[in-house]
């Protein structure tokens, strides 16, 4: 967790010191698994656990995609069509200038949709996504967007393929088509070893792998809680210049505030820097709140500069009705995807 106290390093604290589920243990109904969480990928048969989230990834976004598609929802593509005559509610960056002046009516470029996608998605699997206070940790949230992603992009010929980095490694899987190697993909991703203690992870190395050399024109998810340095933003701003992108941000609740539970030693996992934080002081902790909203106030802006849209699922609600409501509102604004 990046602390909010000036001149004070990023900490997080160790995942075993809240309950996963307090109001379940109070008595009162909680968040449970039943209330959206991903599967643990980290207990249990990874197969099972992938099963199963294949199955409630199925069942909640089935019919949110209808038709061919530029990217992660409906969008007008990107080959020039007709024109056409405009109407109140058009998008005035499409107005057709050439036409308007021959004909001195108001005309809109039509797009043709297209019909086979390549979807590319960096997947931040560093020591920072190893920790969780609520629901599951913040790798099986990005696990699960990562499926999500999939869900929606992998149908009539598209393909999708990933670049995964933990600090010590990258991997990278060749785009393939299909549901199998969609799923083969998924695998191979859970089965990532964890990054060792003290490393940090590499976000803007595993972005630049996709810039060089240059691929055809598709979208590029980012899948990171987006902590620490902002070296990633130059490399994401340069494939903006060829590609659609999203990113996906994974958040825990602990990360923006702290409870009152005394004197906490908290751990950051990419530096090994220890530090007890006094989680009982009012200020501090309403300083930390400050520090956490406006770090995640600057990662939003970062994310606008690059010409990003920006989807955040937290560890604490219900994923997928986040990622509903961000396809279903970008449907609405038929802008494919990304926020330009």
């Amino acid at each position: 967790m990046t602390s909010g106290v000036p001149g004070e390093g990023p900490v997080r604290e160790p995942a075993i010191w809240e309950p996963r589920d307090r109001d379940a243990e109070d008595g009162r109904p909680g968040t449970g698994r039943g209330s959206g969480a991903p599967p643990h990928f980290g207990t249990g048969s990874p197969a099972v656990a992938l099963r199963r989230l294949e199955l409630t990834v199925r069942r909640r976004l089935d019919g949110l995609l209808q038709g061919d598609h530029l990217g992660l929802v409906p969008g007008s593509g990107s080959e020039s069509g007709d024109s056409r005559q405009y109407t109140p509610g058009d998008d005035v960056r499409r107005m057709d200038w050439h036409v308007t002046a021959r004909t001195r009516t108001p005309h809109v470029r039509t797009t043709i949709a297209d019909r086979e996608l390549e979807t590319w998605a960096v997947v931040d699997l560093s020591a920072s996504l190893d920790f969780g206070t609520a629901d599951c940790e913040k790798r099986d949230l990005a696990i699960a967007g990562l499926a999500a992603v999939s869900h929606l992009t992998v149908r009539a010929g598209n393909r999708l393929g990933a670049v995964v980095t933990t600090g010590e490694r990258v991997d990278r899987y060749p785009a393939a088509p299909g549901r199998m190697a969609a799923d083969r993909l998924l695998r191979q991703v859970v089965a990532t070893p964890r990054a060792a203690g003290g490393r940090r992870g590499d976000l803007a190395e595993a972005i630049e792998t996709l810039r060089r050399p240059p691929r055809r024109r598709g979208l590029v998810v980012v899948v990171s809680d987006f902590l620490g340095d902002s070296d990633w933003e130059r490399p994401l701003r340069g494939l903006s210049a060829r590609h659609e992108l999203l990113a996906i941000e994974v958040v825990d609740p602990r990360e923006l505030e702290l409870p009152d539970v005394g004197m906490l030693t908290v751990v950051d996992p990419e530096s090994g820097q220890t530090l007890e934080v006094p989680t009982g002081n009012a200020e501090f902790r309403r300083r930390f709140a400050a520090g956490a909203a406006a770090q995640r106030r600057q990662i939003a802006a970062t994310l606008r500069r690059c010409g990003a849209g920006h989807l955040q699922l937290r560890t604490d609600r219900d994923w997928l009705m986040d990622v509903v409501r961000y396809v279903s509102d970008r449907k609405r604004a038929g802008t494919g995807g990304a926020a330009r």
